[in-house]
């Protein structure tokens, strides 16, 4: 069963800024990971609790995961992804 998809504001607004086309290519990959659990996910290091990152083209998606949820800290392109 796929889990709960909780986004923060910051990353809604992301989201709302990249053209159409490319955000919903996003939205179905990120929709891909919650119910198959696959993907180019990696954890990333210094984060407590553990932030992981989704890797769809260009962007990167950074998440949290809970027990019931999966919260979306950010949506951004990979050259600013990390800074």
């Amino acid at each position: 069963m796929p889990k709960k998809i909780v986004w923060l504001e910051q990353a809604r607004a992301e989201l709302r800024a990249i053209d159409r086309e490319t955000a919903l290519r996003l939205l179905q990959g990120l929709a891909h990971f919650t119910f198959t659990e696959s993907g180019d996910i990696k954890r990333l290091q210094g984060y407590d609790p553990p932030q992981f990152r989704l890797r769809l083209g260009d962007y990167r998606i950074r998440f949290r995961v809970s027990n019931d949820a999966i919260e979306i800290l950010s949506v951004r392109n990979r050259k600013d992804a990390y800074r």
